[in-house]
């Protein structure tokens, strides 16, 4: 199928697509004219990259994810999530304390008793 077909298909953008392919994420045959041309398997692929996407991975973990998926190898895959998981975990623990901090400072300086310098 044409790039246009997989954008309709999956709802990825013709661009979005072409960053996939930059990235390696996707690949497409060329025929005569030069035109991509996508396998069947790519609309399932895009869905894949998509998710991931929106899961926080970045192009290179989605890199390093799609071959172990290809390959069904469970236990790397596995692995490599859970570590990505962590990661968000960790993520998620410093901005909620960068939260917390930041409601402090709102309580010190909207406290009625608190005397601006400026």
């Amino acid at each position: 199928m044409r790039i246009g077909e997989l954008s309709a298909r999956t709802g990825a953008s013709v661009r979005s697509l072409r960053y996939y392919e930059e990235q390696g994420l996707l690949t497409a045959e060329r025929d005569s004219a030069g035109r991509r041309r996508y396998a069947e398997a790519a609309v399932a692929r895009v869905a894949l990259i998509r998710r991931g996407f929106a899961a926080s991975l970045s192009s290179r973990v989605i890199a390093d994810l799609l071959p172990l998926l290809d390959a069904e190898c469970v236990p790397r895959t596995r692995a490599l999530l859970v570590a990505e998981q962590d990661r968000l975990e960790a993520q998620i623990a410093a901005m909620t304390q960068a939260r917390v901090r930041l409601s402090e400072v709102i309580a010190i300086v909207t406290d009625p008793t608190w005397e601006c310098d400026a």
